[in-house]
């Protein structure tokens, strides 16, 4: 699917209608020294293998790609929604 590189959409923060730039979200790394992540690891270690079981068959055949909208006037940031797609293309 192909999306414009700016579209005019509503911005919360101006409470108005402006231009916004389109990117693409991607999660950030993982913290390694996070609290959760110590617990996973602390669970994975010695014998007994997995503590959640690993996801190999999957059922879908595409992922939900999350818009990064960031408003051209007050530069405020949020996501739209996630569409399901095989391909995003920015223009």
């Amino acid at each position: 699917m192909n999306v414009p590189k700016e579209i005019n959409t509503y911005c919360p923060k101006c409470k108005a209608h402006t231009i916004h730039t389109v990117s693409l979200y991607k999660a950030g790394k993982r913290r390694a020294l996070a609290h959760g992540e110590r617990h996973h690891a602390r669970e994975k270690e010695g014998y007994g293998g997995q503590k959640y079981a690993l996801q190999h068959e999957f059922a879908k055949t595409t992922k939900k790609q999350t818009l990064r909208l960031k408003c051209k006037t007050c530069n405020y940031m949020y996501h739209k929604d996630g569409i399901r797609l095989r391909k995003c293309v920015i223009q």
